[in-house]
C-alpha cells in the first residue's frame, strides 16, 4: 500500500479515535450533570474550568464510593425527629444558641449515617453526592451560622439558617427506601419584640 494511503487511514483512525472519546466525553459531563444538578453549576463557577470541576466530582463519587453509608433505624429518626423540635422551640429565646444545637444536630445525624464529619467541606462535598439538591442549603446555613459569630447575622439570617439546617435534615433521616417523614414547613416564634409567627 503507498505511503499516502497509509497516512490517510492514520488520520482516519485518529478521527475514529477522537469522536468515540468526544462521545464518552460527552456522556460523562452529562452524567454528572444529571447527578449533580445545581451542584454542577457551583463546582464549575468555583473551579473556574469544566474539566477540573469535573474532575472534582468524579473524586467525589469516589471517596463516597468508598464509604458506607446505613440509614438510620426508626427509633433513631424518631429520637432525632424529637430533637429538632426541641432546636426549634429554643429559637423562641435563643435564636444563635438554636442555629448552633441545629449545626451540631446535622454533623451528629452525618457521623451517625457514616458521613466524614472532621472536616466541613469534606462533609459538604461527599454529601452532595447522595443530596445534591440540598447541600446547598447546608452550605448557606453553616455560612450564616459563622457569620452570626462574627456578629454578621441577624435574627431574620438565623431563621434562614434554620430552614437551610431543616432541608438537609429531613434527607438525612430520609430512609431510602421510604418517603420523607414530613415535607410540611413548620411554625415557630421568634422572640422579636412581637413574637410573630415565623415559618421555619
Amino acid at each position: 500500500m503507498p505511503v499516502w494511503a497509509w497516512i490517510i487511514v492514520g488520520i482516519g483512525v485518529l478521527v475514529v479515535v477522537g469522536l468515540a472519546w468526544l462521545g464518552v466525553d460527552r456522556q460523562r459531563s452529562r452524567h454528572l450533570q444529571e447527578k449533580f444538578g445545581p451542584e454542577y453549576g457551583r463546582t464549575v463557577a468555583d473551579r473556574g474550568d469544566r474539566r477540573a470541576a469535573e474532575s472534582e466530582l468524579r473524586e467525589r463519587e469516589q471517596v463516597r464510593e468508598r464509604l458506607e453509608i446505613t440509614p438510620l433505624s426508626a427509633r433513631q429518626r424518631e429520637n432525632y425527629g424529637r430533637e429538632w423540635e426541641q432546636v426549634q422551640s429554643e429559637f423562641v429565646d435563643d435564636p444563635s444558641g438554636a442555629v448552633a444545637h441545629a449545626d451540631r444536630l446535622v454533623a451528629e445525624v452525618m457521623r451517625e449515617r457514616g458521613y466524614p464529619v472532621d472536616d466541613f467541606e469534606q462533609q459538604a462535598a461527599v454529601v452532595s453526592v447522595d443530596h445534591p439538591d440540598v447541600v446547598a442549603n447546608y452550605r448557606e446555613g453553616h455560612t450564616i451560622y459563622l457569620n452570626f459569630d462574627r456578629g454578621d447575622a441577624s435574627t431574620e439570617d438565623l431563621r434562614q439558617a434554620m430552614q437551610h439546617y431543616r432541608a438537609l435534615f429531613d434527607e438525612l433521616l430520609m430512609n431510602p427506601a421510604e418517603e420523607p417523614l414530613s415535607r410540611e414547613p413548620e411554625h415557630v416564634q421568634t422572640s422579636d419584640s412581637t413574637r410573630s409567627e415565623t415559618r421555619l
